[in-house]
């Protein structure tokens, strides 16, 4: 049984912040390598494949692709960028022997590629820094790797990991070279540079098969299948398999699909050798964590750890007067099944039941996490009211913890001043401030996650738009003793139900910022703009002008109404206070309170 290395495979992960290009140099692999005969006809980002990916432009789930170059099989997994997809992040760097870590060579190392890193290293992983985007204008590559090696030190890689090899990378233009004073033709250097420096996988090919399952995959024909790496041995199609499940629980059952990464696709096999990424159908009942094994075996591999989610929220039954009007799916049942079985594949979710039967606690790694969610759900056809987001605390040795987020922002200089003002009110701590070649300041700051809610919208406003900002989970902090509450707002809610008129709304759009335009059904306790003041309004969007003796209905002088903001499901998330209730429906995303009725709000207020 002894241990060896299986040299024709190399199992990689792609790991970056978001936007610096990683689904795009893997389309450039892909391409040059020529794995997909109609690969020109995908378009650009060929593995964001979920339709929230392409409009976002951020990877969500993790995909599995493979190229050959000279006789290896590299198998490929893109990566989220984002923290809030974390649970992803963690599983497929179990998958893997070796990471690229791609970098903008303009912006430099920024927080998820701090977190991603982190990730890696704490796993021994040998990393391989790809400096990508060469071709961009005002870039400083040798004072990009030099930031890059000293958050290889930050972060206590050991002596093996600092000495990485640097490729740099245009993925656009499809080219790699080790030398950026020597251009490159194509991906080559890359492709040698990932045989070198990654480790072949270690295996056991005399053991019992083993698998350690990391994703799943559904397929019409064959059921729920495990996607994991081979540990040991080989596994046949129409094997006897033993399911040892992480609680304990066992189960047996018998290999009728056998699948392997080629390109884009999944090929089936008759047998797969250890050291390969594979996927195994025939365990129905199969959850990541749960070791696939030979019959008869009984140790299981060492399941995966999640870091615990830190934002939680409340998910409910639409229960506003236009519910089931847009929606497919309005009960709770729908809505309870809905959430438990997403749980089985989005392994940083909990869902917990609460008093109510038609309410549900649901915990996750951010609002980004929650907020993909919800716009899963409702583009699935569901109908489903939030609550705002709350941090999750916990108390270690007996002293009150909650999470700190690393915020990174670069903004204009002229800008500095109402952005430090802003993050002083919310207990930011200033950790690093520079200056850019582009005139911008770069400020890194230390900050509760409670006081990052809302505060995008907060700095968009102050800085017209230009600032750019990135935040990642950091660590459980001690709650500090002043404790300041960040200002709440005042809605304007409409008193009437209804359709808005231009004559309601022009009275009501002196008072605040208006969320809706003319023709929109409203009833009473929706949120329709944002008081101007701190304390809520009611305001009658749907009143007419009346005919008298002195003047017709219609006539007076033109009505101009500013055009209303336009609300996101992100920016309602940031909005809501916790008196409110953002009700997501296919069509509308609406702004509630959570009483709809008026004297019902007074006596809750007064009590």
């Amino acid at each position: 049984m002894e241990l060896t290395r299986r040299q024709t495979i190399r199992n990689i992960a792609i790991i970056a912040h978001v936007d610096h290009g990683k689904t795009t140099l893997v389309d450039a692999m892909l391409r040059q390598t020529r794995v997909h005969r109609n690969i020109d006809e995908m378009g650009e980002r060929i593995m964001d494949s979920m339709e929230l990916e392409r409009e976002r432009g951020i990877t969500i789930k993790a995909k599995n692709a493979s190229v050959n170059y000279n006789g290896v099989k590299i198998n490929i997994v893109d990566t989220p960028g984002h923290a809030d997809f974390g649970g992803e992040v963690e599983r497929t760097l179990r998958m893997v022997d070796g990471a690229l870590l791609l970098i903008d060579a303009k912006e430099g190392p920024m927080p998820q590629t701090r977190f991603v890193l982190r990730k890696a290293l704490e796993l021994g992983l040998p990393a391989i820094v790809v400096v990508n985007k060469i071709d961009r204008p005002e870039t400083d590559l040798d004072d990009v790797v030099n930031h890059t090696f000293d958050l290889f030190v930050e972060l206590k890689a050991t002596d093996e990991q600092l000495d990485f090899p640097v490729v740099y990378t245009s993925a656009t233009a499809g080219t790699a070279t080790r030398n950026p004073s020597q251009p490159g033709r194509d991906l080559v250097p890359l492709f040698e540079t990932i045989i070198q420096a990654v480790p072949a996988p270690m295996i056991y090919p005399d053991r019992p098969p083993q698998i350690l399952v990391m994703a799943l995959h559904y397929d019409s024909y064959k059921g729920k299948m495990g996607i994991g790496k081979l540990q040991s041995g080989s596994i046949r199609k129409g094997q006897p398999l033993q399911q040892l499940m992480a609680d304990g629980g066992q189960a047996s059952g018998k290999a009728i699909g056998l699948l392997v990464f080629e390109g884009l696709d999944r090929r089936d096999v008759e047998v797969a050798e250890a050291g390969e990424i594979v996927a195994v159908a025939g365990l129905p009942d199969i959850r990541i964590g749960d070791t696939i094994a030979d019959l008869g075996t009984s140790i299981a591999l060492p399941s995966v750890k999640i870091d615990e989610p830190t934002v939680q929220m409340t998910f409910g039954v639409n229960t506003s007067p236009f519910s089931g009007r847009e929606g497919q799916h309005v009960t709770s049942h729908k809505l309870r099944d809905r959430l438990f079985r997403e749980m089985e594949t989005n392994i940083s979710l909990r869902v917990e039941e609460t008093e109510s039967a038609d309410t549900f606690l649901v915990a996750g790694r951010g609002e980004l996490h929650l907020a993909v969610l919800i716009e899963t759900m409702r583009r699935e056809g569901y109908e489903l009211q939030v609550s705002q987001p709350e941090v999750i605390v916990k108390t270690v040795d007996g002293v009150t913890m909650e999470p700190y987020e690393f915020l990174s922002i670069d903004v204009p200089g002229v800008y500095q001043g109402s952005i430090m003002e802003e993050l002083g009110r919310r207990r930011a701590e200033l950790v690093t401030m520079s200056p850019l070649a582009s005139g911008e300041i770069h400020l890194d700051y230390s900050i509760p996650t409670r006081d990052v809610i809302g505060l995008k919208s907060e700095l968009l406003t102050a800085t017209r738009g230009t600032v750019i900002m990135h935040h990642v989970f950091d660590r459980y902090r001690q709650i500090g003793r002043d404790i300041q509450r960040v200002p709440s707002h005042g809605s304007l809610i409409a008193s009437e139900a209804g359709t808005s008129t231009a004559y309601g709304l022009n009275n009501a759009q002196d008072r605040g910022t208006l969320f809706i335009g003319v023709g929109v059904g409203v009833y009473p306790g929706m949120i329709v703009g944002q008081h101007a003041r701190d304390k809520d309004l009611e305001v009658n969007a749907c009143k007419t002008k009346h005919l008298t003796n002195m003047r017709a209905a219609g006539s007076d002088e033109a009505i101009i109404l500013t055009p209303p903001k336009e609300i996101t499901l992100e920016y309602a998330l940031e909005y809501i206070g916790p008196d409110e209730l953002v009700e997501a429906t296919p069509l509308s995303i609406r702004l509630r309170k959570k009483l709809l009725d008026a004297n019902q709000r007074k006596r809750a207020k007064a009590a």
